[in-house]
This record gives C-alpha cells, sequence and structure tokens, in this order.
C-alpha cells in the first residue's frame, strides 16, 4: 500500500510543480522522471530483502529506458519531481527527502574515497539545478536551493541558496549572510583618504623647508 500511495504522491507533485503537464495519464505515460522513480521504488524492495542482482538489474533497465541512473540502495521520499530528467545520477547511500526536485544533469555523488555512508542526505523541498554536483556524506537542509552547475562539497543549512564552484551559501533564509554584507554609505572613499595623505605628506614638507630656511639664516649671520 505504501507503494501505491508513494506513487501517487510523485504523480500529484508532477501536477502541481509542472506547468507543461496536463493529465495524471500524460505524466504516466510520457514523463521519464516518473518512469525512473516508479522502477527505482521496485528495485528498493528488492534491495532491502537482498536480491541484489534483480534490484540492480532492474535499475540498469530504468537508466537505459529513462537516462536517469538511481542506485537501488537510494532512499527517497514522497513527491520527487525529477525534471526531464537526463544524466541525474543517485548513489548507493543518497537520501531524499519529500518533495525535492531535481533538474537534468544532477549528480548526488560520492567523493570515490569512503567506505559505508559516502552520498548526500538531502531534507525536505531541496530544490537541485541542472548540472549541479553534491559530492560527499553530508546533509543539505530542509528547503535549501543548489543552483545550476554547483559543485557542492559541504553541508548546506536548511533554507540556503548555494551557488559556484565551489559552492558558497550567498542566501539564508531569504537574506544575505552578515559575511557578504557591504555598508554602502560608511564605506570609505579611497579618494578622500588619498587627498588625506597628499595633505599630510604636503604638510611635512612644508615644515622641512621652514626648518631649512631657518638652519640657512642662522648660517648666513655667522
Amino acid at each position: 500500500m505504501s507503494f501505491i500511495e508513494d506513487i501517487k504522491a510523485d504523480i500529484q507533485s508532477v501536477k502541481q510543480r509542472d506547468p507543461a503537464a496536463h493529465s495524471a495519464l500524460e505524466i504516466i505515460l510520457t514523463y521519464s522522471g516518473i518512469h525512473a522513480v516508479m522502477l527505482h521504488r521496485v528495485a528498493h524492495a528488492l534491495y532491502k530483502r537482498d536480491m541484489i542482482v534483480a534490484a540492480r538489474m532492474i535499475s540498469q533497465i530504468s537508466r537505459l529506458l529513462t537516462g536517469i541512473e538511481i542506485h537501488p540502495g537510494a532512499k527517497i521520499g514522497k513527491g520527487l519531481l525529477i525534471d526531464h530528467g537526463s544524466g541525474v545520477v543517485i548513489g548507493e547511500t543518497a537520501e531524499i527527502g519529500d518533495n525535492c526536485l531535481l533538474y537534468q544533469g544532477c549528480t548526488l555523488g560520492g567523493t570515490g574515497k569512503e567506505t559505508g555512508k559516502r552520498h548526500p542526505t538531502l531534507g525536505n523541498n531541496v530544490m537541485v539545478g541542472c548540472g549541479a554536483k553534491i559530492l560527499g556524506p553530508f546533509k543539505v537542509g530542509d528547503g535549501a536551493k543548489i543552483a545550476a552547475n554547483a559543485v557542492v562539497l559541504e553541508e548546506v543549512p536548511p533554507n540556503a541558496t548555494a551557488v559556484g564552484v565551489p559552492a558558497r551559501i550567498v542566501r539564508l533564509n531569504g537574506k544575505k549572510p552578515a559575511t557578504e554584507d557591504i555598508d554602502q554609505i560608511h564605506i570609505p572613499d579611497p579618494v578622500s583618504q588619498e587627498l588625506c595623505r597628499d595633505k599630510i605628506r604636503l604638510r611635512k614638507l612644508e615644515e622641512d623647508v621652514k626648518r631649512l630656511k631657518k638652519r640657512l639664516d642662522i648660517d648666513e649671520d655667522i
């Protein structure tokens, strides 16, 4: 029963978030992301029963049919939307929460150096942009957004936006992090600073000239 409920949640997620989807029938028949998730749920059930070869065969068939590679050991919550999907890779120990959104070409992978838990964990309502790479056994918090082509190598807090290579946090709860705030009003004026330095140098030169004149006057009297 849980399997059927999960599939219903997956289809409903597509209907709610993809404006190109017109009906449940269209989604079931034509959406490769739904096909990949449905086949994965079967493969994962077999994987948990130690039917490893059968599970891997289903995942490979799914990859050939959809262009999406999901290891049968990966744990996926309800309502996952894989949009377009080509080139998506999800590793064996990856975990994905409810109502997440993955775009084409993204990877939930490992660095190749760990054993045991070696792939990322996504919280609920996480969005991963196309071409993004999340590599390592850390968590991406609930509501986080990973920008297209970002490479994430460390934990991302909830409701954060990460961009770049390597990725850095540019938004947290809708605001810039304090470390990136710039005071545009009280920022130092480099022109004023240079003029001030010139005034100091000029004053010093004037004092040097006065001392020199005074010394020359003394010498003339002698």
